[in-house]
């Protein structure tokens, strides 16, 4: 078995979550490598779009922000942020990725503030960007980040982005498309899921050498096991090449 770092693996197992003929809402970094690498593997057929507005460019090479002209390089449309929301309001975008500080047992992520005073917080975060779009109208949000406790907590201190908000339902009562919402969650420890009937965060997989007790180590608030856990498929030697060579050959995402 190749041997591989915790960033590559996240990216590989990022990958097999896109399918092919489907339409993803991509950033930059991790995201990128992720879709780049479904694109040169299993899902040649990936629409990917940015939300400057690049509609299924062929990258020659990782882009450095979603208005980077590679974005546009060999695509279908050269358009702007507001058709690529329209798009997504439409609902024709299946696949989104997100980030944040923090994220919580129902998928809720906070990216705006640390803090209990909202006016004088303890770290003012970026805030939305597009992110409350994103999560709100693609059928599919995932998040790819290191698996820590300050991440994964219980409470919030302010909810930017909506995931499955307090729990069964509350998405449909905000107004939100039913059967929308948090869809995976890739970290250096594990693959988590949604249990169907709670809404709570899930591990389905678990990384070779992880096991349970390390997961809950590093997770505030309680996280159950899906009633068929298995453990997470470690990159093959194709992806891993594929991944070095043509997707982030100057290690600027596989090298953190």
């Amino acid at each position: 078995m190749a041997a591989y770092n915790s960033m590559e693996l996240m990216i590989c197992v990022a990958a097999r979550f896109l399918q092919d003929g489907k339409i993803a809402t991509i950033g930059t970094g991790a995201p990128c490598a992720a879709a780049m690498l479904a694109q040169k593997t299993h899902a040649p057929n990936l629409v990917m779009m940015f939300e400057a507005g690049g509609v299924a460019p062929i990258l020659p090479t990782m882009p450095v922000s979603v208005g980077d002209s590679r974005t546009y390089y060999r695509g279908l449309m050269a358009t702007s942020m507001r058709d690529v929301m329209a798009t997504m309001a439409r609902g024709m975008v299946d696949y989104c990725f997100l980030g944040g500080a923090q994220i919580d047992a129902y998928g809720n992520i906070n990216s705006t503030m640390i803090g209990d005073d909202y006016d004088d917080p303890k770290v003012r975060l970026p805030g939305s960007g597009g992110a409350n779009d994103l999560a709100s109208m693609a059928w599919h949000s995932m998040v790819l980040t290191v698996h820590d406790k300050r991440r994964f907590v219980e409470k919030m201190y302010f909810v930017t982005t909506p995931g499955y908000l307090d729990g069964p339902g509350a998405r449909e009562r905000a107004g939100l498309p039913p059967d929308s919402g948090p869809y995976k969650v890739i970290t250096d420890l594990a693959v988590m899921g949604y249990n169907a009937d709670t809404c709570r965060m899930q591990v389905e997989s678990l990384h070779p050498g992880v096991d349970m007790e390390q997961v809950q180590a590093n997770t505030s608030f309680e996280i159950k096991s899906a009633p068929q856990i298995t453990q997470t498929e470690p990159p093959t030697a194709r992806d891993l090449e594929i991944l070095r060579t043509e997707v982030d050959p100057h290690r600027y995402i596989i090298g953190r």
